[in-house]
């Protein structure tokens, strides 16, 4: 005898149950309702179902302001970090400024590849040929190289008293010719910065820019604590006053070690500061440059830079 009731399904079974739901608690819903989604709180009835068309719509809206139109047929977008702009390839080979650079390539001064380009933003790649009024030009890659100085040895490219020069030390460093950033004296130790960045060599020692400098400094003597304060207001020298941005003592045991921050790049400024105050510098040691630490670097060694590094000193 089939006890089967009339109108019923064998998949009755495979039906869930929501509660809480808009209608009456326990109110069985099919497969295809439970695949819905009610979305409260927007415009009209609220517990409104809203299907996967709709779903989609929506996000369509949504998004739709961020997505490139790309036509059919065209090819897919290419990067090569390798590839600078035109005027940045002038300006990095000391043809001119960028901005003086998008005139020559206004005029049609510039060729690329054997053919003339006026197109600003042209970008030009590693084994392109760049001409400029017909002449041949190659930019450097720049190169930054961050030395930890030791003693005896004069920041300058030669010497014709024959002196050791810091220039020995790096010469291994990079192909590129580097030049020193500011100047250490012949008995100071301690970072010194080399580039062919000529932007960024004169950013990092013009005194608006603000690099700062952090010293470890030994004296002949016990530094008295109200000297230290009156390096903070303003020291009279022959070349006007000085003021550094943090003096204090570097450790709580030895009155004779103290710590000196500055921005100021005057020749010798932190030995002839302690002279004027009636001290003798015995040691000297740069510990900071613009942010860079000595950190797991040796005395007589170098490193390159890392790319975060060259953007932080850039965006100082």
């Amino acid at each position: 005898m089939n006890s089967r009731k009339t109108g019923t399904r064998g998949n009755d079974s495979n039906k869930q149950t929501f509660k809480g739901r808009k209608g009456s608690p326990g109110k069985p819903v099919g497969n295809k309702d439970a695949n819905k989604k009610t979305f409260k709180g927007r415009k009209g009835e609220e517990g409104k179902p809203v299907g996967d068309k709709d779903v989609k719509a929506r996000d369509k809206r949504k998004y739709i302001d961020y997505k490139e139109k790309v036509k059919k047929g065209d090819p897919l977008p290419s990067f090569n970090d390798d590839a600078i702009r035109l005027n940045k390839y002038l300006s990095n080979a000391g043809v001119s400024s960028r901005r003086e650079a998008d005139l020559l390539i206004k005029t049609g001064l510039v060729s690329v590849n054997g053919e003339i380009v006026t197109e600003m933003g042209y970008k030009v790649k590693p084994n392109d040929e760049v001409k400029y009024d017909g002449g041949s030009i190659r930019a450097e890659r720049k190169r930054y190289v961050l030395l930890n100085k030791p003693k005896g040895f004069i920041t300058t490219m030669d010497d014709p008293m024959g002196r050791k020069t810091v220039m020995s030390l790096v010469k291994k460093a990079c192909k590129e010719r580097v030049y020193p950033v500011g100047r250490l004296d012949r008995d100071t130790t301690g970072l010194l910065l080399f580039t062919n960045d000529g932007d960024l060599a004169k950013k990092l020692t013009h005194p608006k820019h603000k690099a700062s400098k952090l010293y470890h400094v030994e004296l002949n003597k016990r530094v008295n604590p109200a000297d230290l304060q009156k390096m903070l207001s303003g020291v009279e020298l022959e070349d006007g006053t000085t003021r550094f941005d943090k003096a204090e003592f570097a450790s709580e045991d030895d009155a004779k070690q103290v710590g000196v921050e500055l921005h100021s790049g005057k020749n010798r400024i932190v030995r002839r500061t302690f002279e004027a105050l009636g001290y003798t510098v015995v040691k000297l040691d740069r510990v900071m440059f613009a942010g860079l630490t000595k950190r797991d670097l040796p005395r007589g060694m170098y490193r390159l830079l890392s790319e975060k590094e060259v953007s932080f000193l850039r965006m100082k």
